[in-house]
């Protein structure tokens, strides 16, 4: 069973996002691991780029396909994980903590409210054909 943790905010596109103070850390969920397997490359936007919700803001790449990401909250890169660069297999590994892939400053802190907490994530993922 995939691990959805509650201090999360998730959306229907299998992205997380974890509030620290004025700022969002981003990633994907353990169900987007699972369905897109190998991750073998990460492509991430730059710090200052500005990002608005469910805009485009990179892709993923693995043995299996090439997914677009999408941003859960508007808001500006502060911080991408360059670890991500020569191992993209942290994704895989550690989706929520070595695994993510980047840092927004928040423009609008209630968008958090409009995305699903784990209970409801988990409950949409039900709804979903696997």
């Amino acid at each position: 069973m995939a691990n959805y943790p509650a201090d999360l905010k998730y959306t229907k596109d299998h992205e997380w996002a974890r509030r620290e103070g004025d700022l969002v850390r981003v990633g994907i969920t353990e169900f987007a691991v699972e369905q897109l397997g190998d991750v073998t490359l990460v492509d991430l936007p730059k710090p200052g780029d500005k990002l608005t919700t469910a805009g485009h803001f990179g892709d993923i790449e693995s043995v299996k396909a090439v997914s677009e990401l999408f941003a859960p909250v508007n808001g500006e890169v502060v911080q991408v994980n360059s670890a991500l660069e020569n191992k993209p297999e942290l994704v895989n590994e550690s989706p929520y903590d070595k695994g993510w892939m980047l840092v927004l400053k928040l423009t609008q802190p209630s968008d958090l409210d409009k995305l699903m907490d784990a209970a409801a994530y988990t409950a949409f993922l039900g709804t979903l054909d696997h």
